[in-house]
């Protein structure tokens, strides 16, 4: 079945979306020109088919004009030459300038007529100067995008503690807002060295289980709860999901582990003690 629309992926994880108008006959690796803003770019298709128009697409999709040929991959391969060499004059520019940035990535746009240098700073640059210094230079337009630093990861790429590429590298399409509470959700130690992922922020793995662990916590009595016990009072210090058990700790200070199947038999019409708002 030829799709009628794909999406592409550039350098370092740049999608894009684009239309199969004239319907060329296509699958997952293979290399296409598309119609971009004042010219052409060059990508690698990356996905096709229904799966597609799932995607969260925030720009219109451009139009694929061709598959590219040998030539246009050799120009690509040119093109990733002289974007080491731009990376580094672009550095030494930076320094010349004293400015507060940092430099992650730079692009070519298949025909030369867009060069992109990405960047980080914890603060606005003024740049005018700099871009003035590069269009000298190269003799082209000059884009300067600041971008943060999980989009720097991306970028990168690299491997999680877990051993597998990073998640913004493969499958997510966009960034969702992290907060300490989903990891407090989970009852995971507040510790950043742990909690946080290469870009230095916290893991994007944190979303993934959050509604997991909202429908799992429900089966069990709050932390700190009371719960009345054939040994007394005892207070719910820890909970396990996925092994379905309770840990109390009772006046003398001793620990004890029930089922959560005990602990339900003891709630069975009783009322849980939760604990007092802070």
């Amino acid at each position: 079945m030829v799709p009628d629309l794909v999406e592409l992926s550039f350098k370092q994880n740049r999608k894009a979306f684009a239309y199969n108008s004239d319907c060329i006959e296509l699958r997952i690796g293979d290399y296409v020109l598309i119609e971009v803003e004042k010219g052409q770019d060059l990508g690698k298709i990356s996905q096709v088919g229904r799966l597609v128009m799932l995607k969260d697409m925030k720009r219109e999709p451009t139009r694929i004009l061709r598959k590219a040929t040998e030539t246009d991959l050799e120009r690509l391969e040119e093109n990733r030459r002289k974007e080491s060499m731009a990376f580094q004059i672009g550095k030494e520019f930076i320094l010349r300038h004293d400015l507060n940035m940092k430099l992650v990535d730079v692009e070519y746009q298949f025909d030369n007529n867009k060069l992109t240098f990405y960047f980080t700073s914890d603060q606005r640059v003024d740049f005018r100067q700099l871009v003035k210094d590069l269009a000298t230079k190269y003799r082209t337009r000059i884009e300067l995008r600041q971008i943060g630093v999980r989009e720097e990861a991306r970028r990168l790429g690299g491997c999680g503690v877990c051993g597998q590429a990073l998640c913004c590298t493969t499958f997510m399409n966009n960034f969702s807002p992290i907060s300490t509470q989903d990891a407090k959700q989970q009852n995971l130690p507040m510790n950043p060295s742990k909690l946080s992922g290469l870009c230095g922020r916290l893991k994007c793995c944190l979303l993934f289980e959050k509604g997991f662990y909202s429908s799992s916590m429900k089966r069990f009595p709050p932390l700190d709860s009371q719960i009345q016990t054939n040994r007394g009072t005892g207070h719910v210090d820890k909970i396990d999901i996925f092994n379905d058990y309770v840990l109390l700790r009772f006046e003398d200070d001793e620990y004890e582990k029930f089922s959560l199947d005990e602990i339900n038999r003891w709630l069975s019409g009783k009322t849980v003690t939760a604990p007092e708002s802070v």
